[in-house]
């Protein structure tokens, strides 16, 4: 792909506009609205937009803020398809040798998830095969971190969301725990499964023009914070899915992918005796020492 030299008129526009910020008091803001401006005016230059495409465009993002609310954030969900959320991920979580990989957020996570205690089971009656998740939450020097804050949300068997479902009252597949002395965490809930994103707004029709794959591979989400330390935002993805590869939203890191171990009708980890098959977990999250102010 190359880049045509910008026209004179062109560039003359961009010039003023550039100079139009020049005067704020902020030196960042400067900075990204320079450096915005410029690259946004050289794509439409390049590209020759026509304003039928430019009004497209606008309406486009019209409605995609339209769609989002409280339960769903579409302008993420389209930041996530064009890799953008991936790349600023990267520029400010760098990957070290040590620290669990980041990746996307989603645009499913919400606050205020309900509490939980270590061994409960967070899944509020959604569908799913049970699973049994645990590990621990580490420094990068292999101390366990007590008292994490540990964020956790996933879909059901159909691949929806608790937030996806308008009449439910309550949270399924969703929940806040803490890690113990040890650093330790352990719950129950469902085994996730690979689900497309939703594509009944413009992110997915603009997937679906473009002739995209909209599926995720199956994963389950985690934010983890601990004073002192960096917050970590990443998933667990599920060893073997057909999906891994093809990451709608450019999410998956090999590190990241687990076994999900499927063991038959007998003792669970929770001490019960089980008449049908679960899965089990492990996976330990390290996480890095926040950045001095």
């Amino acid at each position: 792909m190359t880049t045509q030299p910008m026209p004179t008129a062109d560039r003359a526009l961009t010039d003023r506009v550039l100079a139009s910020f020049d005067a704020a008091p902020s030196a960042r803001l400067r900075e990204v609205m320079h450096s915005l401006v410029a690259h946004l005016h050289a794509f439409a230059s390049d590209v020759r937009l026509t304003e039928e495409e430019w009004a497209a465009a606008v309406s486009f993002l019209t409605r995609a803020g339209q769609i989002s609310d409280d339960r769903r954030q579409e302008l993420i969900l389209l930041s996530d398809v064009l890799g953008l959320s991936m790349l600023v991920i990267g520029i400010n979580h760098p990957a070290t040798e040590t620290a669990t990989a980041s990746t996307v957020v989603g645009p499913f996570f919400v606050e205020d998830a309900p509490e939980f205690a270590g061994g409960d089971d967070i899944s509020g009656g959604a569908g799913g095969e049970l699973c049994f998740y645990s590990g621990r939450v580490l420094s990068a020097t292999g101390t366990p971190i007590p008292g994490a804050r540990i964020e956790v949300w996933h879909s059901d068997d159909e691949g929806n969301y608790d937030v996806q479902y308008a009449q439910l009252d309550g949270a399924q597949g969703r929940g806040r725990l803490r890690s113990d002395a040890d650093g330790r965490y352990w719950f129950s809930s469902v085994l996730p499964v690979p689900y497309p994103i939703p594509h009944d707004g413009p992110v997915g029709q603009l997937l679906a023009a473009a002739k995209r794959d909209s599926m995720r591979p199956a994963h389950v989400h985690f934010q983890i914070s601990a004073p002192g330390f960096a917050t970590l935002t990443t998933h667990v993805f599920v060893a073997g899915d057909p999906y891994l590869g093809s990451d709608a939203v450019f999410g998956e890191k090999d590190s990241l992918v687990r076994d999900f171990v499927r063991h038959d009708a007998g003792l669970a980890p929770d001490g019960r005796v089980l008449d049908t098959a679960f899965f089990t977990m492990d996976f330990d999250f390290v996480l890095d020492v926040a950045d001095s102010v």
